[in-house]
Formats: structure tokens, sequence, C-alpha cells
């Protein structure tokens, strides 16, 4: 489907248009739902996942702007959001962190876990000060390691936004890990 296309059926689903809804899923849902899978692992999750994300485009169409983002791209932002946000509500990133140190290093001392589980906690705190999207970004960027532009297009919003957000971001982050 052309990305005029997607771009014209969210304009009436903004408007409240169940069959233009209809016809995004329809032309929208298998993408979005391979996005899902590739990210999750888990068919049921990935189904889960779609099932939210539709909500989400449903009570957010009107956000779209035509002229910031493609429409697909729009779409796959939404998806890789969501799926990422059940990956997050698996378990505590703290215990993320431990897991891959632990793995990295088997013969640490329990002091020294503890210390770092700890910091894992902290890093953990301080990122739920961060408005939600400016910690996805951050985490994005410092753990997944997308570049500036690729942050920008993700969350539709010109490229100096996306810096200005990731350092401001990482002021408040230092600000909160100094207390």
């Amino acid at each position: 489907m052309i990305d005029e296309d997607i771009a014209g059926l969210l304009g009436r689903v903004s408007l409240g248009d169940r069959d233009a809804f209809a016809e995004l899923y329809r032309q929208t849902s298998p993408k979005l739902f391979g996005i899902c899978l590739r990210i999750l692992g888990n068919r049921g999750e990935a189904e889960e996942a779609l099932q939210e994300i539709y909500v989400k485009i449903w009570q957010r169409a009107g956000r779209f702007s035509q002229g910031q983002a493609a429409a697909g791209s729009w779409l796959a932002a939404i998806a890789r959001n969501q799926a990422i946000d059940f990956i997050r509500a698996r378990k505590p990133a703290a215990n993320v962190i431990d897991e891959a140190y632990d793995l990295a290093d088997p013969a640490a001392d329990p002091e020294k876990l503890a210390v770092v589980r700890a910091e894992g906690r902290r890093i953990d705190a301080c990122m739920e000060e961060l408005e939600e999207d400016r910690a996805e970004a951050v985490r994005r960027a410092y753990v997944e390691g997308l570049s500036y532009q690729e942050l920008a297009d993700v969350f539709a919003v010109p490229l100096n936004t996306m810096r200005t957000w990731l350092r401001r971001s990482l002021l408040k982050l230092r600000e909160c890990m100094e207390r």
C-alpha cells in the first residue's frame, strides 16, 4: 500500500471513520504483526501487542502529521514502541542488567553483585523520572545504538529536537545519579 493511501486512511480514522480503520487494519496489520513478532519472539505476545497497537492508532490518528513523517514509519514506530513496552513489562530492567553481568563475569563475588544490582535499580529509578518518550529515546540510543537520525525518524520529530531530548535527558540522569 502506498504511504499516501495510509496517510489518507489515518486522516479518516482521526475523524472516527470505522470503515477506514478496518481498511487500515487490513492493509497494515501483517507488517505491524511482523515487527512485533520479530521483537517479541512470541506469537501470542505479538498478537496481544498488535491489538494494543490498533487501539493506540484509533486514539492517536489525529496526531499524525503527514509533513513530519511517513505514515508507514509512524505506524511502525508505534508497533516497535508497543513491542518494547511488552518486553519491559516482562521483568524489571535491573534484572536484565544483573543477568547480563552474571553472564559476563560468573566468578563475581557477592559484594560486587550487590553493588551492580543497586546501581541498576538506581538507573531504573532515574530513568522513570524522565518522560516516557525521552526515556525510550535514551534506551534506544545507548542500548540499541540507534543514531540521532534513526531516533528522529522513529519518534517522528526533527533531528535537532532529538539531539535536545537526548542531551537534556542525560543531564537529568546525571543529576539524579549524583543525589
